[in-house]
């Protein structure tokens, strides 16, 4: 008996983050996103291989990301993207992270502990400019930033914001954020007596606004291959990431045969059903019950009945060759037929992002490349 697993193609991921900067100017940086685990992907193995293609700048949600994250990648900048507080300092300091201020007293915060340790802090201030989330009013910001940088024991070396919408062809958010963005830019630039590190696209503003590169973007899902299947887009990559599983009993049945919990699928006519070693506690969304799909030698097999805790029944036909032991594919790509997580997210009604970073961490992650 096995798990469920997932196989991680480094080279692919390599011809994914050389795509992103042979876009770029040679004056702005990309900023890995390698939280939640990079995206489902292993964060210690992707900042590793990052790093080695000469990513300089990584950014997570939480500390213990940022200390494993600094592990992999030693002379990278990592920025931690939530808000740290008092009880973070010392590891802030030890391990050279790089606090995201998310309003003013959190930067009053970390200023008296860091004195209070006699260590000496690098921070980026969060404008909010329309995300509503994290981030000082974009309208009083340059002031917000000009008081910060009076404060001992921490220097602001930048400066960021995140959109809530970038659409093209339909009304969005992102260019007015933007545009006080710049405003904030110029403002704190005529005031501060040293460089600061502006930065604002993530992966679907890089993808369309080249103009918004400034000094660094923080792309994610597009390296780990998603977002970019459109033409007038900058670049494409490509899936890394596969997750298979096993075959664990196949069996006869006959027409009218009710299948799962709640009988909520009803075989029309003599088949094989298949089960297979995965279910929601391994991270595969329930709503697929009666909707995914799994390939196995070169075809697509339909999820029938509901997807229970740790198994999953397939009709494989009544000349289906599945047999126990066999692996098959719950998403990535067998012969000429493919099954990826944003083809997951459709029929589950969510984003490939939750479909990614779902798979639980009990799956073993295998690296080729």
């Amino acid at each position: 008996m096995r798990r469920s697993w997932v196989e991680i193609n480094l080279e692919q991921f390599d011809r994914n983050v050389l795509a992103v900067r042979n876009a770029l100017g040679s004056d702005t940086e990309p900023i890995l996103v390698v939280k939640a685990d990079a995206y489902g992907h292993g964060l210690s193995r992707m900042a590793a291989r990052a790093a080695s293609c000469g990513i300089r700048w990584f950014a997570v949600a939480y500390i213990d990301e940022g200390v494993e994250a600094r592990v992999s990648a030693p002379d990278a900048d990592i920025l931690i993207l939530g808000a740290a507080m008092a009880d973070d300092v010392a590891a802030l300091a030890e391990h050279r992270l790089t606090a995201v201020i998310v309003y003013e007293e959190q930067a009053r915060i970390l200023s008296d502990e860091a004195v209070r340790q006699g260590v000496s802090l690098k921070v980026h201030l969060k404008v909010d400019t329309g995300m509503g989330r994290f981030g000082v009013p974009w309208a009083s910001a340059a002031d917000t930033f000009r008081r910060m940088d009076a404060l001992p024991g921490i220097e602001v070396t930048g400066v960021c914001t995140h959109f809530a919408s970038v659409e093209i062809g339909r009304p969005s958010l992102g260019p007015t954020q933007m545009e006080r963005f710049l405003e904030v830019r110029d403002a704190i630039r005529q005031s501060a007596d040293h460089p600061i590190f502006f930065h604002a696209s993530s992966s679907r503003a890089f993808l369309y606004f080249e103009e918004w590169d400034l000094d660094g973007i923080r792309p994610g899902i597009i390296l780990y291959g998603y977002g970019t299947g459109k033409p007038d887009m900058r670049i494409e990559t490509r899936p890394v990431l596969q997750w298979k599983t096993t075959v664990m009993m196949v069996k006869d049945v006959p027409a009218n045969f009710a299948v799962g919990y709640y009988s909520s699928y009803t075989t029309r006519v003599p088949t094989r059903i298949a089960t297979i070693a995965a279910g929601y506690a391994d991270g595969y969304h329930r709503l697929l019950s009666n909707r995914g799909m799994v390939l196995f030698e070169g075809n697509a097999y339909p999820v029938i009945g509901r997807i229970s805790m740790n198994w999953i029944t397939v009709d494989i036909g009544a000349d289906g060759t599945m047999k126990p032991g066999d692996t098959v594919t719950l998403m990535g790509v067998d012969g000429d037929v493919a099954f990826w997580a944003d083809d997951m997210a459709k029929q589950a009604r969510t984003i490939p992002y939750e479909i990614l970073t779902s798979i639980h961490t009990s799956a073993e992650r295998v690296y080729h490349g």
